[in-house]
């Protein structure tokens, strides 16, 4: 393949400037409405696909496929960001809409149950576009110092480190191979028996007869019920496997997570024992960041007001359009922060109870936690151990089990 050719989902070689040729329904849709007649069932989704399979870029080994969700947030945010510098109820308009329409997104993707790599490009975009705005119309004013320049620059570098450690494995567990799975959903420790009239029935291995003359084995038999009822609970049908204690199963990511937290659409993976610490990082890098610059912008624009006064009241900051452009990207910002802000302090309140946000809400389902700091955080009670212990067990995920000697075996 050439830069410019690529192999479609037909499975057919063709060229990128044949990117609007050979569209049947396109050609069929646009028929229709210039006879004003309804469209085909499944016409416009069909022309998704076909826009979203011939959305590539020439590369060497073929024209890659481009991501449609990538796509919005490039084109979209500095025009609207811009547009809001025009005019203080244009800005006003803008910065209360953009967070309803993410909103939107996120609960129709969220019913759908979609991953999406537009939260991730959208974070990773505001990122770059909020420190380039900075570099371009704050640092020239001479009120930015070279070491603060330096100080948000390694910020900015260490929540983008903390937020790739993040992205990794959050602790996937192994599936079994193929030919190990149980067969129709079977739990482990089943086995199928025959009887005279053709007919199955399952038996629980190690399980004995109630025949016997004395308790024991009944007893033996009542605590192999009991460990196939654990099993049966912590059992993943999809995964075909036994979950440890607190483990999950996330249905965008298709797999089971020990001590799964949530599925993060801002990472588009999952948070579970092995990133956690890694979330809680990135966050908490980005708050510092965050706030950080805004100080510094409303420093420069509003000279002699605080950042908190500055923020609602900033009479020369639409007095020219580079200092209307910053003035409208530090409350984008504040919005942003303030979210993340929100989300950071659930973690930490999770953290403080030792209780997951998997756990919270199943506990909410089955009316089983207490609600404690006006309903910010739902204690099962079940994993609770105290603050300081709490706080000890999360700073020891993902580290490696200590040994056990043979004496402690024993």
């Amino acid at each position: 393949l050439c830069c410019c050719e690529y192999v479609d989902r037909r499975g057919e070689r063709t060229h990128l400037a044949a990117c609007c040729c050979d569209c049947e329904d396109l050609d069929e849709c646009c028929e229709r409405w210039l006879t004003c007649r309804s469209l085909p069932p499944g016409a416009l989704g069909r022309i998704a696909d076909t826009v979203s399979d011939r959305l590539r870029v020439p590369w060497l080994a073929g024209a890659v496929k481009i991501n449609v969700s990538l796509v919005p947030p490039l084109l979209l945010l500095p025009v609207f960001l811009q547009v809001a510098a025009l005019h203080f109820l244009l800005g006003l308009v803008i910065l209360t809409s953009l967070p309803a329409v993410v909103l939107w997104y996120y609960y129709l993707t969220h019913r759908r149950k979609e991953r999406t790599l537009f939260f991730l490009s959208l974070g990773l975009f505001s990122l770059g576009y909020m420190y380039y705005v900075f570099l371009r119309e704050v640092v020239p004013r001479g009120h930015v110092g070279p070491s603060q320049v330096v100080a948000l620059t390694c910020g900015l570098v260490l929540m983008l480190a903390a937020l790739s450690r993040a992205k990794q494995d959050p602790g996937y567990l192994p599936t079994p191979a193929s030919e190990g799975k149980p067969s129709s959903g079977r739990l482990p420790g089943e086995s199928v028996r025959g009887t005279c009239n053709g007919l199955h029935g399952v038996t629980t291995s190690g399980a004995a007869s109630s025949r016997a003359p004395n308790g024991e084995a009944k007893g033996y038999s009542r605590m192999a019920a009991e460990e196939l009822a654990s099993v049966r609970k912590d059992w993943c049908a999809k995964c075909q496997l036994v979950r440890p204690a607190r483990a999950g199963h996330c249905r965008l990511c298709g797999r089971c997570v020990r001590r799964l937290d949530h599925h993060c659409v801002w990472i588009n993976s999952c948070v579970g024992e092995q990133n956690h610490q890694a979330f809680i990082l990135a966050l908490s890098f980005f708050m510092l960041t965050s706030v950080y610059g805004i100080t510094l912008t409303l420093h420069t624009i509003c000279r002699g007001r605080t950042p908190f006064v500055a923020l609602f009241y900033c009479p020369g900051a639409y007095s020219d359009y580079s200092s209307a452009l910053s003035f409208t990207c530090v409350w984008y910002c504040a919005i942003v922060t303030a979210g993340m802000g929100y989300i950071l302090l659930i973690q930490l309140l999770n953290i403080s109870y030792n209780v997951t946000e998997r756990e919270a809400r199943l506990a909410l389902r089955d009316d089983t936690g207490r609600r404690l700091l006006g309903g910010l955080v739902i204690d099962t009670g079940q994993y609770n151990r105290g603050f300081l212990c709490n706080w000890g067990h999360f700073l020891s995920l993902g580290s490696s089990p200590p040994q056990r000697s043979a004496e402690d075996i024993v």
